[in-house]
């Protein structure tokens, strides 16, 4: 591109035009897209960031922005000859706050080392998933990310107290001032937070940091049917102080057995199994849970379990859940990732058992999901013999019975991984249409060019 040669303001080394970073940079960790773009830029500032932006307007190129590309829509995949902005550079931890517990963190930091940050300073940073070391803290506000505490602490959106954002006509926003009140009109912040890098690109996040949790203990436990996984919900919200509240299949434990070589804490086999993290904070708390635990045993809601008794039996615990789509990568998973009200759970998914029974017979499908705050992940493997295209035809197929069937619950066809690419044919079975309409209309203010990660979402 000789428009390259325009990017005087950065060094060489930060524009790279060979396949290799092409082929890294280009894409995210869905498997299904044909990769075409045309460059890659590695700015060190939100100034160097407008100037992209304002030379892209220039030039009416299109730029896709690329963080810990971890994620699983397509939203960082670049189709058609976009150039590709990376945050890499960008991974400073600055301007740490102690009155007001606050840091700033540049987009490109790494969710792993916040929260190693947050540690080593006697805080505590709880957003937090299995792809924590690769993820980048502006990838995370640009997809609202969740995670496995989210009944306990929220989402990414809870602890982003401000922005700096480049806009698509390279404008620089400095949103929210990290103040707690700030009753002035549009909050601007949350409109950024979840668009997908449609509407600006996040440079920088001023973030809220809290004292560290009180000791916590993991349970393991063996589930027969899906009404009894509720009824446990409940009786460990209602008794107990609940961090994480998470299931798997018995296919997905053994997929995470053969890939980590670990061995299921039970006995025997059971249908489901739940991994629950709750507070354990002095003798009370040490004697409701296991006052709760005998509970589900004694009502036959949960037919085996065994309780953490350490650190490292905790953290075995969580990787029987963490690892699952680690195991699965080999198998070229197709991925859906949905949500409905926790109430609404048992029935959502012994509807759609049926549809994916029926629409897959003879394929390995594998459940699991964080259900203490009703979002499922569903992965799909693809049979051997079977070629890309031919799979993701025929799992797109099955997509529009899966979608009616979260629409009839009222629930969202991306519970966290965002619209992108994968789901955009589908926002309508979440979203009405004036709601749609508006969403355009947003984008054509931020970014009248249209050259901010075009065609994700809609």
């Amino acid at each position: 591109m000789k428009e390259l040669q325009e990017l005087n303001f950065l060094d060489k080394d930060k524009i790279k035009t060979d396949p290799e970073n092409l082929k890294i940079y280009g894409k995210d960790w869905t498997n299904y897209f044909d990769i075409k773009a045309s460059a890659v830029l590695f700015p060190t500032n939100t100034e160097q960031v407008s100037k992209i932006v304002l030379w892209a307007r220039k030039n009416k190129i299109s730029l896709v922005p690329s963080g810990g590309r971890t994620g699983l829509s397509g939203a960082a995949c670049a189709l058609n000859g976009e150039v590709i902005v990376s945050f890499d550079r960008m991974n400073q931890i600055k301007n740490f706050n102690s009155t007001e517990q606050t840091i700033v963190c540049e987009a490109g930091v790494i969710t792993e080392a916040l929260q190693k940050w947050a540690q080593d300073h006697q805080l505590f940073y709880p957003v937090d998933f299995a792809a924590r070391g690769s993820s980048q803290i502006g990838g995370n506000i640009a997809t609202n990310a969740g995670g496995i505490k989210v009944i306990r602490y929220g989402l990414t959106r809870d602890w982003i107290v401000g922005l700096k954002v480049v806009t698509g006509s390279g404008a620089i926003l400095d949103l929210n001032n990290s103040l707690i009140k700030n009753a002035t009109g549009y909050d601007l912040r949350h409109l950024m937070i979840g668009s997908e890098g449609t509407l600006g690109f996040i440079t920088e996040a001023t973030v809220r940091l809290i004292p560290p949790p009180p000791p916590a203990q993991v349970l393991f436990l063996a589930v027969s049917d899906l009404p009894s996984v509720m009824k446990i919900f409940a009786e460990f919200k209602n008794k107990t102080s609940v961090i994480a509240f998470e299931m798997l299949s018995q296919l997905a434990l053994n997929f995470v057995m053969k890939s980590t070589q670990l061995a299921s804490p039970l006995q025997n086999a059971s249908p489901y199994y739940l991994v629950i993290e709750v507070e354990n904070r002095n003798e009370d708390d040490e004697k409701n849970i296991f006052e709760v635990f005998e509970s589900c045993l004694e009502n036959a809601w949960t037919t085996d379990g065994v309780i953490s008794q350490s650190q490292a039996q905790a953290k075995s615990f969580w990787r029987l859940r963490e690892d699952i789509s680690e195991s699965l990568s080999p198998y070229s998973p197709y991925k859906n990732d949905i949500s409905v009200s926790v109430s609404k759970v048992p029935d959502f998914m012994n509807d759609l058992e049926q549809v994916l029974k029926k629409a897959y017979p003879a394929w390995d499908v594998v459940w699991f999901g964080h259900i203490g705050d009703g979002n499922l992940h569903i992965s799909i493997l693809r049979p051997e013999k079977m070629t890309k295209e031919v799979f993701v035809g025929e799992c797109r197929k099955v997509d529009l019975l899966v979608f009616e069937a979260v629409k009839k619950y009222q629930g969202s066809i991306s519970a966290e991984h965002g619209v992108g690419l994968t789901k955009k044919a589908f926002l309508n079975f979440t979203r009405s249409q004036n709601e749609i309409d508006l969403m355009k209309g947003i984008k054509s203010i931020f970014d009248p060019d249209g050259i901010l990660n075009p065609g994700k979402i809609f």
